[in-house]
């Protein structure tokens, strides 16, 4: 079997909640072993801790036994090493500085400054490893942020204006259900490390790698040319269409929506043609791209009433009859199981570490396939501190008598 293109690496993960563990969940998946470390103080990442969980029965609200783990943490803690570790205590330095002396990449997500009055930030890193790559993913960057300099998601969201792109002009902003700030920035965390790894490899010194929440979600905002839109005065909200690339939204037929795009000319008179009105291809009013524009509004009403009343399948096949880019629209459940996305291993069954697949439940895989490497999650995500003696005794050499000293000093 093919080796992942980061094996041999060795990634330390001081990250909780989302952000920081989707980051080295990737990392993990592209073949490094990574080192969870958590907290035995406050019972490790906070994810642990988030509701519904998975036991020997299945899926529960509530945590019943202690083996039950959250499906949280189901999901990012796949593939990861798990040991404890209470960077407060005046011993841990040590143990984490012998995890540094072997390891290629630091992730943490604290906040702005943390690591520093830890004493563990990346100028007390790169002394113990020159080559060391630290990745820092916080709410507003190094600098810190307003306030406590403290984000989440939904405070990144409202602050990137990504709010204010979605819903019809007037309404209330729209939230993004899918956690975005939380899942971009790790996105952009690894592309940084590994750039970070490859010139530590050429160059035999690594670097501090820093992210914010606010500056990876704004940067995609700023991918659109919202300005421009204000000062043409043309709406940045336009609710379930897209005026300005008319034929484009989504509309309802009879049993369910659909979303269409049409924006150039073969693509709208293929959808006048599946409507059955192909004159419409010559009708000044929507010969031309920039016709079709001006009149958004009559041209979407006109998909509008055509789709209504037909079933789904019969809409769906007479677009694709024609060459119209159209789908059905999906809820969550029904499009983490299409066929593809399961074959192609981007999404896969999750697995608790005693019980196996007993509810059922699918999370992301790695969405990525290499002609000569394996990219995969193995092995599910690990109890609280399971893997202390492997790592702190296998690859750091404490004996069994110091890691029981560790424990009852209360350092691991």
């Amino acid at each position: 079997m093919a080796e992942g293109p980061l094996t041999g690496r060795t990634v330390i993960d001081l990250t909780t909640a989302l952000a920081g563990p989707y980051a080295t969940l990737l990392l993990a998946g592209l073949g490094a072993r990574v080192i969870k470390v958590e907290n035995p103080l406050t019972g490790g990442d906070s994810s642990r801790g988030n509701s519904p969980y998975v036991g020997a029965d299945g899926l529960t609200t509530l945590r019943r036994e202690p083996d039950d783990m959250s499906v949280s943490m189901l999901l990012r803690g796949r593939g990861k090493h798990g040991v404890t570790l209470n960077l407060k205590h005046p011993k841990a330095r040590d143990l984490l500085a012998g995890l540094v002396r072997n390891a290629d990449v630091l992730v943490d997500n604290y906040s702005a400054g943390v690591t520093e009055r830890l004493g563990i930030g990346h100028d007390w890193a790169s002394a113990i490893n020159p080559r060391i790559v630290c990745t820092s993913i916080s709410g507003f960057g190094a600098q810190g942020g307003p306030g406590s300099g403290k984000a989440m998601d939904t405070i990144v969201q409202a602050l990137s204006g990504v709010m204010m792109t979605a819903g019809a002009p007037g309404e209330p902003p729209v939230r993004f259900g899918l956690p975005v700030g939380d899942l971009v920035a790790p996105l952009y965390a690894v592309i940084g490390t590994l750039a970070a790894v490859l010139q530590a490899d050429a160059t035999g010194r690594g670097q501090h790698v820093d992210v914010s929440m606010l500056g990876a979600l704004t940067s995609l905002v700023a991918c659109e040319p919202f300005d421009a839109y204000e000062r043409l005065g043309l709406p940045a909200r336009t609710g379930t269409t897209v005026p300005r690339l008319a034929p484009f939204g989504t509309f309802p037929a009879a049993d369910g929506w659909f979303a269409l795009c049409g924006p150039t000319d073969a693509f709208a008179h293929g959808l006048f043609a599946a409507m059955d009105r192909p004159g419409l291809a010559g009708d000044p009013r929507f010969a031309t791209r920039d016709a079709r524009v001006a009149g958004a509004d009559r041209l979407h009403a006109m998909v509008a009433d055509w789709a209504a009343d037909r079933p789904l399948a019969e809409v769906l096949g007479l677009l694709a009859r024609h060459g119209v880019p159209a789908a059905e629209v999906r809820d969550p459940v029904a499009a983490v199981r299409d066929p593809l996305v399961l074959e192609r291993a981007e999404v896969v069954p999750l697995e608790h570490p005693r019980h196996g697949d007993v509810a059922g439940l699918v999370g992301t895989g790695v969405p990525i396939r290499f002609s000569a490497a394996e990219a995969a999650l193995d092995g599910p995500a690990p109890g609280l501190g399971e893997h202390n003696a492997e790592i702190y005794g296998g690859l750091l050499g404490y004996t069994d008598e110091e890691l029981k000293g560790l424990v009852e000093d209360g350092v691991i």
